[in-house]
């Protein structure tokens, strides 16, 4: 069946590409919490594994076969990155000071449907406005671009919370207002 050195390298390079985007996948998944997801690809990352492995055991004196197995590994890493950035799991809290107390920050993020909470907190150069926001991953770029139209200069830190509890900013989310301005805003960078 694999008579064609090419042909056998090609299948070595896609096996392992799969089983290594399906072995990402499965990692972020258990560290997101979703067990029984986690659970459900590895069957399929298993069996992958195997008949890679198997390919690349049968013919071990073939060094093309193991420098494969091997490069599929790394781009199966890669592969699996760029699945969970389009997939955008989770919610992500950013943490902005902006350098003018005086704009009216909070408001203009409400209104595109971000949950903010915000203080007003005092730096080395005077009063600021310091905000919580928290939202999708998958809006994570819009925000920032928001953030950046309303203060080019404020101050940004992003991080992923463990675990949410409470809040009324669901109701935003699930009305899909922060999807209907993020589209907008999309359109008009094209």
């Amino acid at each position: 069946m694999f008579e064609n050195p090419l042909l056998l390298i090609g299948i070595i390079l896609a096996v392992n590409i799969v089983y290594v985007s399906f072995l990402t996948m499965r990692m972020i998944f258990t560290l997101k919490g979703r067990r029984y997801t986690a659970a459900f690809l590895s069957m399929f990352e298993i069996v992958t594994y195997i008949y890679g492995l198997g390919i690349v055991l049968e013919r071990l004196d073939q060094i093309e076969n193991v420098i494969a197995y091997a490069i599929g590994y790394g781009l199966g890493v890669i592969v699996g990155m760029k699945i969970e950035e389009k997939l955008a799991l989770g919610y992500i809290t950013v943490n902005v000071i902006s350098s003018d107390p005086d704009i009216d920050f909070t408001r203009r993020l409400r209104e595109k449907g971000y949950g903010v909470t915000s203080w007003y907190a005092y730096g080395m150069e005077g009063d600021r406005l310091a905000m919580q926001i928290l939202t999708p991953r998958k809006y994570e770029l819009s925000l920032y671009e928001t953030i950046r139209t309303i203060d080019p200069k404020a101050f940004i830190i992003a991080y992923e919370p463990k675990q949410i509890h409470g809040g009324f900013w669901v109701k935003s989310v699930r009305k899909g207002k922060i999807r209907e301005d993020a589209e907008k805003q999309q359109q008009e960078a094209l």
